[in-house]
């Protein structure tokens, strides 16, 4: 019998007002020319990324590292969330903060003003850290549910690797200077708010995006440059030190759209909320939503390898839609990409290919496809018939 190739396999649909002949696209990828963003966007570093279709709106020096200053707390969070999940961790949960961390740490930068004598809940530590960066948390959190600042940091890099932030490293809880030990990247950031809002959607929507905070008789704003200013703005987190200059990782959901913005190395705090405002409202106005498949539609087939079938429908777990610029309707394409054929078993649900939509002058949109149907090893004489069906094929 044959064996079948393991290879990268490709569906091409090409899309102009509807479906028209199938055609392939090119190799070479030029490099996307976005539509011009708002004169304010003057920050060195910035990216504006639509999270629901994986389409990326706008972009300046995404991979560049780059001290993230109390940005890093969105880490400190996830991980939080990550051990509540577990089951290790429980907001009403009490905590003490040590004599030797309340000598160095009371008052210093954000606080939340934390008394060596009162217990404190891990509902109201991380509703300080997330909303009114509270310094003095962080480290509280770290040693209270890791033993120590080290292993929690240790947690933190585990969470980074695990979510594929491969240029992001994380030394400290609360994102104080550490001599450039902590870095990351404006990408590696939306990967992060990503996780943080698909995994940990209820624990998001209850922590994030407060717009002050009361602890110990003191009431305290959130930076936040977009809650309260533009609609559908929900969190998530404000940066700053001589060092790393004005940053913000930021979000907003209007309907089934959200997107996630960076805007890091600002020289001025004005500077870093007129272009997180601009930028957020020019990502929902400068483009047209087309809508190409309802939730559960069948997008394509993929074949299978030593299953009881030789192919499985590939199926959307969400609604799918992608940002075209507004005044450019045409010359969309889309490609089904997965490795394959993909040996069963396989199950209902599980992801084995992506959706690949290019629209011109923007970066391709990459929407994962799942199988819509269990498929299971193959017996003995159905991979007697596939493997004489495979020579014909």
């Amino acid at each position: 019998m044959r064996a079948l190739p393991n290879c990268l396999l490709v569906f091409c649909i090409t899309v102009c007002a509807l479906f028209a002949p199938a055609r392939a696209l090119a190799e070479s990828e030029l490099p996307p020319t976005y539509p011009s963003a708002p004169e304010e966007v003057v920050a060195p570093i910035v990216l504006l990324v639509d999270i629901s279709s994986g389409q990326v709106l706008y972009s300046r020096n995404a991979d560049r590292r780059f001290i993230p200053a109390s940005i890093t707390k969105a880490m400190t969070t996830f991980a939080a969330f990550e051990l509540m999940e577990a089951g290790t961790l429980r907001p009403g949960q009490t905590m003490t903060i040590s004599d030797d961390t309340w000598r160095e740490w009371n008052g210093k930068g954000s606080t939340m003003w934390l008394s060596a004598d009162r217990p404190v809940r891990v509902e109201d530590l991380l509703t300080g850290i997330a909303n009114v960066s509270a310094n003095d948390a962080s480290i509280v959190l770290a040693e209270g549910a890791m033993g120590s600042v080290d292993n929690w940091t240790a947690l933190m890099n585990e969470k980074a690797s695990e979510l594929g932030m491969s240029q992001s490293h994380f030394a400290t809880p609360n994102g104080w200077p550490d001599d450039g030990r902590t870095f990351t990247t404006a990408h590696d950031l939306v990967v992060l708010a990503k996780a943080l809002i698909g995994r940990h959607p209820k624990k998001f929507a209850h922590y994030l995006g407060k717009r002050e905070f009361s602890w110990n008789g003191v009431a305290q704003t959130n930076y936040d440059p977009l809650l309260g200013r533009v609609d559908g703005a929900d969190g998530i987190k404000t940066g700053y030190t001589n060092e790393s200059g004005f940053g913000f990782l930021g979000t907003a959901r209007r309907g089934s759209q959200r997107l996630v913005m960076v805007i890091a190395g600002a020289d001025r705090l004005g500077v870093r909320a007129r272009a997180s405002r601009a930028l957020m409202e020019w990502g929902f106005d400068a483009f047209d939503r087309k809508r190409l498949f309802e939730k559960g539609a069948t997008v394509g087939r993929a074949r299978v390898q030593a299953g009881n079938a030789r192919g499985v429908d590939l199926t959307t777990d969400r609604q799918i839609s992608v940002n075209v610029p507004k005044g450019k309707a045409g010359g969309m394409t889309m490609a089904i990409r997965y490795s394959g054929p993909v040996r069963a078993p396989i199950a209902a649900g599980q992801k084995i290919a992506t959706l690949e939509v290019r629209v011109p002058d923007m970066a391709p949109a990459r929407i994962p496809l799942v199988a819509a149907s269990n498929i299971e090893p193959a017996g003995f004489f159905s991979r007697i018939f596939n493997g004489i069906a495979g020579w014909f094929s």
